[in-house]
């Protein structure tokens, strides 16, 4: 295992596409709910518990080897948003190209011949973290710094926030990243043994509200 490949892929600059999405704040700012840095964390802190914790766990078991297909139907389970799914959807497809390019595996293919418009992409991030080599772990952490730092890095565009007050929420989430990598990696080890329903399903039906809501509108700055 090499913890620089770690790097690699949680790096904001591998080119997965997530600069395009906003993971929901785009819609928060505008509804008001995102107004400053202590409103972007307490919208970081649940998006975390919820989508985040739900991604970690689907990220986590792929890692483990569990069957990507399968962990894809219940990505698609737990999110009830069509613009939500449309997007996980989308994130997945460019991750498994730029994987393919940077870690070939013949699970990467696999999955992209069964997935050719895209399998999730926390499904598609611990399959790739289990090609480079990295743990259920490592990909636990993967997702859930990019539940946080999505949102965080469009408010800076969104509101001309001070990225270092931006950097600041990332730094006091920290805790709570570790408690719900905790939470997911141990739920995918329940998963191997008692199947896909023993991963995380918690909900945020805010963030979903507000998915449909921003995919309607005329002019938008990120895709979701």
């Amino acid at each position: 295992m090499s913890r620089a490949a770690l790097l690699v892929l949680a790096d904001g600059r591998f080119p997965a596409g997530g600069h395009a999405h906003s993971g929901g704040a785009e819609e928060a700012v505008k509804a008001g709910r995102i107004t400053d840095a202590a409103t972007l964390e307490a919208f970081c802190r649940g998006r975390l518990y919820t989508a985040g914790l739900v991604a970690a766990g689907l990220a986590a078991a792929a890692a483990h080897g569990m069957d990507p297909l399968d962990l894809d139907a219940a990505a698609d389970a737990r999110t009830p948003s069509a613009a939500l799914r449309t997007a996980g959807r989308k994130l997945g497809r460019q991750l498994l190209r730029a994987a393919r390019a940077t870690w070939p595996a013949p699970e990467l293919s696999a999955l992209a011949a069964a997935r050719p418009r895209g399998a999730h992409q926390p499904v598609v991030l611990g399959l790739t973290a289990r090609a480079a080599g990295l743990g259920p772990e490592d990909a636990a952490y993967c997702a859930v710094y990019e539940s946080v730092s999505g949102p965080a890095t469009a408010t800076v565009r969104l509101l001309s926030l001070d990225p270092f007050q931006a950097t600041a929420v990332l730094a006091r989430l920290a805790p709570a990243m570790d408690e719900t990598v905790a939470a997911a990696v141990a739920a995918a080890r329940r998963a191997l043994a008692e199947g896909v329903d023993a991963l995380p399903r918690a909900s945020a039906p805010l963030l979903e509200i507000g998915a449909e809501a921003h995919r309607a509108w005329p002019v938008r700055l990120f895709a979701s």
